[in-house]
């Protein structure tokens, strides 16, 4: 540790900031032979991390390694450049001793062979390998980022499938991420390595240039005995930072030409090129005939020959081996009944889909499951719009179930179900159509607005008179999202509350528990979300509702009037919903001697005590003033006083869907209310 900080997390720096000071501090001989050896090292070592990758991923560091490594060779230049200009006078060994022995002992001490091995190391690290990693990198950075909508909503469609949870989903979103910026960075990063190609060509010729004159100039030596002692280390000094960078280039072409695989390089390539026994026989066969014409080396190519058979024979023998080693399976014993437990009742799904053999590609996450995309749309909608997040919903296919049919189950019973028109799709009417296009009568689950089912193909004949194309993917999902709007209470169970409890501790501590379960038990938290979610509440702002919820639960934890008080703290949330901004809100109003007539007959027993004749009454009269409101261009809204709002909302919710019920409390001050309808059961006693 240094000052309270891991020397793991100071090496990299550390690293940085002595390859930058290569560059100005002068080193000894000593010094630049163990860094020349140590970048050799390196470059073997980052070439064998490559090798045994089984995916790009695993080497995701590479792009920065590729950096740091090209910044210690470049590094390594400048201060051997800096010796050898200043010293290279005093003879071969004057830059240290492993620039000597690349400039002597690896050509022979020729110097036109040193700058010809030297320039076609350059010509295949810049032209072939370097270029064709980069284009690879580019390639494939472009095909990644053009997959990875593709990708996210493949694990949408897996998560809300079942067939992964939250964790796993979260950890392929950032797989996914992670892919798609490392062959960004690497499609970059290769040009470091050309840069550096066209770097050492550069050094090579101020080293040769530069020396010579030196030595002509200032140490007075002859022109043919300054070339030949600053040419030789110049080659010296030139192999021996271009092999490691054609090393570095090598392993930057395996990382990013690499499939991912469960198996290492190695393994894989002796697995499929040596692993084909016939193939080996063929290669042995036409070398040995080659090797048999006259002229040809013999020995080469019938030694070879006779290598390859000795290969493809064992392998055989091999192959055949193992085979004849493995078991045979076992007979399957008849098993013994057993008892039944609870273990072997199958859970209820709170949600769950069923589709006939026909749409299953519609579900199927292998075969694009555009299904199964529309639906997490949907509940990604209603949590925004709503703040609650619907259980994922269970996908299975049903051969009980007619071949384009399918059903929506809710906690195992059927709640909607439909059947689908091979090779049609639903045109919807929305009302300003151009005309009329045959087809048999639909219907839109979500909306309730008709169509006509057509023939797929005449889509745009369709959008052109105005109306709007539903696939059979989508009216799918269409009728999933139906179900979860409709039956939103239900599907707040204790789970789904106790999370929002956990999301709403972590970020603002404390409050959940002046509410719960100091002042209100769990259970009744739930029946206040669920009311007010039955009502097409939003409970998104759980800030507002549960600092409502610990001022009032202290004096009164009736449900009722916890409701309605929570209601009026969400009053300008509430109304801005239905008004859709408005500052004039047109209302229906409740006559007086309606609500007289209610409030004489209810007494403090509530709805209870309403005649039939009474209830009958308010349902036409409802039935009128929504008619009339929706013709004036208003929302179906009644306006009432707090004492009959939550009773006048569960009469009519179950006949009149539409009509909304709002108190005085709810309206914030700033909004101007206008009475455009009158709610009056006049002569219906």
């Amino acid at each position: 540790m240094v000052m309270g900080m891991p020397v793991n997390r100071l090496a990299v720096p550390m690293l940085v900031l002595l390859i930058l000071a290569m560059m100005v501090l002068p080193l000894p001989t000593l010094m630049l032979d163990v860094l020349l050896t140590l970048n050799i090292a390196l470059a073997m070592i980052v070439l064998l991390v490559s090798l045994n990758a089984r995916r790009p991923l695993d080497f995701s560091v590479f792009p920065t390694v590729l950096l740091l490594t090209t910044l210690l060779r470049l590094s390594l230049n400048v201060a051997s450049t800096r010796i050898i200009l200043m010293h290279g006078q005093t003879g071969p060994d004057a830059a240290g001793k492993v620039i000597e022995s690349f400039g002597s002992f690896l050509v022979g001490g020729n110097i036109a062979v040193g700058f010809v091995v030297f320039l076609i190391l350059v010509i295949i690290n810049f032209v072939v390998i370097t270029k064709g990693a980069g284009r690879i990198a580019e390639v494939a950075a472009r095909f990644t980022l053009d997959s990875m909508p593709g990708k996210q909503l493949a694990v949408d469609a897996d998560l809300n499938a079942g067939f992964i949870n939250d964790v796993e989903a979260r950890t392929r979103r950032n797989e996914i991420s992670r892919e798609a910026d490392f062959y960004g960075a690497m499609d970059g990063a290769s040009k470091f390595v050309r840069g550096d190609a066209i770097a050492g060509m550069i050094i090579l010729v101020v080293n040769l240039v530069g020396g010579v004159a030196i030595g002509l100039l200032q140490h007075k030596l002859g022109i043919g005995e300054a070339i030949g002692r600053y040419a030789l280390l110049t080659v010296g000094d030139g192999l021996v930072t271009q092999i490691p960078a054609l090393i570095i280039s090598t392993a930057a072409g395996i990382v990013v030409s690499r499939a991912s695989s469960e198996q290492d390089l190695s393994r894989e390539f002796s697995t499929q090129i040596f692993g084909q026994p016939h193939t080996l026989y063929v290669a042995a066969a036409v070398l040995g005939v080659l090797g048999l014409i006259p002229g040809t080396p013999h020995l080469a190519f019938l030694t070879i020959a006779s290598v390859l058979g000795g290969l493809a024979l064992w392998l055989s023998r091999r192959q055949r081996a193992q085979l004849e080693a493995e078991p045979l399976g076992l007979i399957e014993e008849v098993a013994t009944p057993v008892d039944v437990t609870w273990d072997d009742i199958p859970p209820v799904d709170v949600l769950a889909l069923e589709v006939g053999y026909r749409l299953i590609s519609l579900v199927d996450r292998n075969q694009g499951g555009e299904a199964l995309t529309r639906i997490t749309e949907a509940r990604r909608r209603f949590a925004t719009d709503m703040g609650l997040v619907v259980p994922l919903i269970r996908v299975r296919d049903n051969l009980d179930l007619k071949p384009n049919s399918y059903r929506i189950t809710l906690k195992g019973v059927d709640v909607a179900h439909g059947e689908m028109p091979s090779g049609q799709v639903l045109a919807l009417d929305m009302g300003d159509v151009l005309g009329r296009i045959d087809g048999a009568p639909g219907m839109d689950p979500l909306s309730g607005l008709g169509g006509v089912w057509i023939e797929t193909g005449r889509e745009e004949e369709a959008e052109l008179r105005g109306f709007v194309v539903l696939t059979a993917a989508e009216l799918i999902a269409r009728q999933v999202e139906m179900v979860f709007r409709q039956h939103a209470p239900e599907l707040l169970g204790r789970v789904e509350v106790q999370q929002l409890l956990n999301t709403l501790t972590r970020s603002h501590p404390g409050l959940v528990e002046d509410v719960t379960p100091r002042h209100l038990p769990l259970t009744s938290v739930q029946a206040v979300l669920q009311q007010l979610i039955a009502e097409n509440v939003s409970i998104r702002d759980s800030r507002t509702l549960f600092e409502t919820l610990a001022a009032r639960a202290p004096n009164n934890q009736l449900i009722d009037d916890l409701v309605e008080t929570v209601r009026a703290a969400l009053g300008r949330s509430i109304v801005d919903r239905l008004f859709e901004g408005s500052n004039a809100l047109h209302v229906i109003g409740l006559a007086a001697a309606t609500e007289t007539r209610l409030m004489n007959e209810m007494g403090d027993e509530g709805e209870a005590l309403l005649s039939p004749a009474t209830l009958d009454a308010l349902n036409d009269a409802a039935e009128r003033a929504i008619a009339e409101q929706e013709n004036a261009g208003y929302p179906p809204v009644l306006l009432t006083s707090p004492s009959l709002r939550a009773i006048l909302s569960r009469l009519l919710r179950r006949n009149l869907p539409r009509m909304a019920v709002i108190a005085y409390a709810e309206v914030p001050a700033d909004k101007v209310v206008q009475v455009s309808t009158e709610l009056d059961m006049g002569g219906n006693a």
